[in-house]
């Protein structure tokens, strides 16, 4: 059976290296969305609209394609409301994020979309993922260390599950281990079969 073309609407390695698991071509376009958050934006919602934001934006480039579209949002529920995190692009920062996240739980959203833009085909198609984190408490010497080893400034919440960053957590907990990731892979299987695509 012939596949549709398939393109990932993310410059993410990490979507790409999960995506590699189905076993498909597929092709990866750069989306250049505006990740700000709106005024009062709750973290799922935030999650799924830039999921949808960035497939879009590559579909508009790109007819008679399948595009994936995700996002993902680290958030810490605080007295005074959300505390989302987002990646800290800096060591620094990095250490504010760890030591904020030190001995607490937060949720990552990860949310994905997928939009086909073939002829008479239905509307996107969205799902959002959460994933219960529960940091370890973590001393200073113990979070620059880990970002020594391991300086996880591209990632929401400044670690690496699937890496040494998994040495930071007491717990976690969720309904596919690839969502914390960065990529849902349950959830777009699940899309991807009802457009017609055979998996496995």
């Amino acid at each position: 059976m012939s596949h549709p073309r398939l393109i990932l609407a993310s410059t993410s390695v990490y979507r790409r290296q999960l995506l590699e698991r189905f076993g498909l071509p597929f092709e990866v376009a750069h989306p250049q969305v505006d990740e700000t958050a709106l005024p009062g934006e709750a973290p799922p919602a935030l999650a799924q609209r830039l999921a949808l934001a960035k497939a879009e934006a590559v579909a508009r480039r790109h007819a008679d394609a399948l595009i994936i579209g995700s996002d993902q949002v680290a958030a810490q529920i605080t007295a005074a409301g959300d505390e989302i995190f987002g990646k800290p692009g800096t060591l620094e920062r990095a250490v504010d994020q760890l030591s904020r996240m030190s001995g607490q739980e937060v949720i990552f959203h990860t949310a994905v979309a997928l939009v086909d833009t073939r002829t008479g085909h239905p509307g996107p198609q969205l799902a959002t993922v959460p994933t219960r984190v529960r940091f370890r408490p973590l001393t200073e010497t113990e979070i620059r260390r880990y970002l020594a080893r391991e300086p996880a400034f591209d990632c929401a919440g400044s670690a690496k599950c699937e890496g040494l960053g998994i040495t930071l957590l007491d717990a976690l907990s969720g309904d596919d281990p690839t969502a914390l990731i960065g990529l849902p892979l349950i959830a777009l299987a699940r899309m991807l079969r009802a457009t017609g695509m055979e998996l496995p």
